[in-house]
């Protein structure tokens, strides 16, 4: 478990990291999110021990990280947005020198700088030059050298940062496969990430924690979420004006239609749902319904409406 309780860091007169906790499991992928400066990067690099903070405690299994960081650290992995690699060597020396400084030698080095080539599907440059890679074998390097000594915690700083879509999508397979036995925190701003691979996400604005919840019931915080998109053949004015008489209806926008066949979309009130509602208007009217779809809500616009709102009551302040 990592364990992060009451997190301040201070940069002077800046508070970068104001009274953060929050706890992770393993088997958890936990998406850290924010918009730029929010204080994610410096609540990761506490984590890892690579800088100290100005108050709260971080532990890793049981292992306060300010006050024993060297055992903290062989239980963590850490890919920072900008992993120092030594250009003039090559992908298997870098990694059999990381393996060397992790205390791994002879026999047992050379194993796992081989299982981790063919984990991170390096092996084909494994005696390229790191200046000769191309990005998205560098970020493989660099998830490469946080997984060597296989920790029971990961954590990622923008992993999938410049990468092509294709890039992006091994980058994804990797992080899936290792979910179920590590704890892995991933900072990102990519939303589609979040969705893809977290099973629950922190949002981080002006320092302080604003949410923590699973990306799903994040989603349902969505001000279009629970809206029931309905294609049916029916006379407009009637259907606008039947489906606006659902108790739990605020609105009926017209989307699209014609003469005979009508796309509306039904705005809740409270986020209720109103596919009951919708089917049975229907069935008493005999309209013939082609398809209906219920909106499952916008990480994005939760993420915007959170930080917004935040950066809105800082300057009213």
């Amino acid at each position: 478990m990592i364990k992060v309780e009451h997190l301040v860091k201070k940069f002077g007169l800046r508070t970068a990291v104001d009274d953060v906790s929050f706890e992770v499991e393993q088997g958890t992928v936990l998406g850290v999110l924010g918009p730029n400066g929010a204080g994610k990067t410096t609540t990761i690099r506490m984590i890892a021990g690579y800088l100290p903070p100005t108050a709260g405690t971080v532990s890793v299994n049981g292992i306060d990280v300010v006050a024993d960081p060297v055992t903290a650290q062989k239980q963590i992995g850490y890919m920072p947005e900008n992993t120092p690699l030594y250009d003039e060597m090559t992908v298997a020396g870098f990694l059999g020198f990381l393996a060397e400084l992790r205390g791994f030698a002879g026999k047992e080095r050379d194993r796992r700088v081989d299982a981790i080539l063919e984990k991170c599907m390096l092996a084909k440059v494994r005696h390229q030059t790191i200046d000769t890679l191309s990005k998205g074998y560098r970020r493989r390097t660099s998830l490469a050298q946080a997984l060597l000594h296989d920790p029971a915690v990961l954590l990622l700083d923008e992993p999938t940062e410049g990468l092509d879509p294709n890039q992006k999508q091994v980058v994804r397979e990797m992080i899936h496969a290792m979910a179920q036995e590590k704890i892995i925190l991933l900072s990102t701003h990519v939303l589609e990430e979040v969705e893809a691979l977290c099973s629950r996400a922190v949002i981080i604005s002006e320092g302080r924690l604003k949410a923590d919840s699973a990306p799903a019931d994040l989603k349902k915080r969505s001000a279009s979420y629970n809206a029931l998109t309905v294609e049916l053949l029916a006379p407009r004015a009637e259907a606008l004006q039947a489906f606006g008489r659902i108790p739990d209806v605020e609105r009926v926008e017209f989307i699209a239609g014609d003469d005979r066949k009508q796309v509306l979309r039904l705005v809740p009130r409270d986020r209720q749902s109103l596919a009951v509602g919708a089917v049975e208007t229907a069935a008493q009217h005999k309209w013939l319904v082609t398809e209906m779809r219920s909106d499952p809500g916008r990480l994005d616009e939760v993420f915007r409406q959170i930080t917004t709102t935040a950066d809105v009551a800082k300057q009213s302040a």
